[in-house]
Formats: structure tokens, C-alpha cells, sequence
């Protein structure tokens, strides 16, 4: 991945742990601060989504 929408586009089919995985690589590679940013909010927006309909099965289950 190298540009911007090569990323975005890419971004939306990833799961959450491929995204974690890019995340890390990028991380331990050129730990580029703009492709860091981008990487993490896509992480906690998938993170923030299953956490979330985790919550509403527990509530569902109650």
C-alpha cells in the first residue's frame, strides 16, 4: 500500500486483526505518522463495532 485511496480502498475489505497486522508492520517499518493515524482509526472503528455488538448480544441475552 502506498497511496492514500490504494489505502482507504483497501482499508474497507480488511478484517479487524489484517488491519492490526498492517498496523504493526508499519509500525516496526518506516512508522510513517499519516499512514500510522489512518491505520489505527480503521482498527478502532472495526475494534469499536464488535465490542459494540458484543454489548447488545449480552443485552439481548439478558
Amino acid at each position: 500500500m502506498s497511496t492514500w485511496r490504494e489505502i482507504n480502498r483497501q482499508l474497507l475489505s480488511l478484517t479487524e486483526e489484517e488491519v492490526l497486522e498492517l498496523l504493526n508492520e508499519e509500525r516496526e517499518g518506516l512508522a510513517r505518522a499519516s499512514i500510522l493515524t489512518r491505520l489505527h482509526q480503521r482498527y478502532c472503528a472495526l475494534r469499536k463495532a464488535r465490542e459494540r455488538m458484543a454489548l447488545f448480544r449480552e443485552a439481548e441475552g439478558l
